[in-house]
């Protein structure tokens, strides 16, 4: 987790709309994305019954994420397993990739973690009309009686809002914390280790909560 950088922008137009761009967030975004491909192509290609060490450990992840997933959505979770482990890694990539010099988590922008929470958003409410039917899911808004319905509408929309600065503010914070302490230690040993803590402890944890609590908000949803 490196300190606080000047962030570089591109701004350009859109129909008429004026929109601003993170130019290391797409960049890190991407190089995420290029880092679980490659692993998903090695770890692959040549499946053995005497695993290598690399097929091993995607075989020890896979068992444990479908074990966690299968606990929370039951017999719906051949569904979201993808989902569940695609995210975590995703997730716990991008909140280390800041241990690396000159780069920056993605989720360290705002728009990184609200985008995987509106996507969580839509899924949950899909797989919930798919499972009930549009008009009984749509009446379990206004139970007990008709005048929850805005609070309850309110409540699923404040979740998105939870989980998204949840960990954009543990990334954003760790990264505020390094900025302040490293000037004060002269950036000798405490800053090394607090980017280690952040991105590796820290990371993994936010990670683990963000792809559960996706899951966990499709369970009950569907149930």
């Amino acid at each position: 987790m490196t300190g606080l950088v000047e962030i570089k922008t591109l701004t350009f137009q859109l129909f008429g709309v004026q929109l601003t761009v993170n130019i290391a967030t797409i960049w890190n975004t991407w190089l995420v994305m290029a880092i679980l491909i490659i692993l998903a192509f090695l770890a692959t290609r040549r499946l053995e019954r005497i695993p290598n060490p690399l097929q091993r450990v995607m075989e020890i992840y896979v068992s444990a994420m479908n074990r966690l997933v299968r606990e929370v959505l039951e017999e719906e979770s051949r569904g979201y397993f993808a989902l569940a482990a695609t995210m975590f890694l995703f997730l716990f990539l991008s909140n280390c990739l800041g241990i690396i010099p000159g780069l920056t988590e993605p989720t360290r922008d705002l728009n990184t973690p609200l985008s995987l929470g509106i996507m969580g958003f839509f899924l949950t409410h899909t797989a919930a009309v798919r499972e009930k039917g549009f008009f009984p899911y749509m009446a379990e808004f206004a139970r007990p009686f008709f005048i929850m319905l805005p609070l309850n509408i309110v409540g699923e929309l404040a979740k998105v809002v939870s989980i998204s600065f949840r960990l954009f503010g543990n990334i954003f914070g760790g990264a505020i914390i390094i900025t302040v302490v490293s000037p004060l230690v002269y950036h000798l040993i405490l800053p090394p280790f607090l980017t280690a803590f952040f991105g590796l402890f820290i990371g993994v944890i936010q990670a683990f909560v963000f792809t559960m609590l996706t899951i966990t908000y499709i369970a009950v949803a569907t149930k």
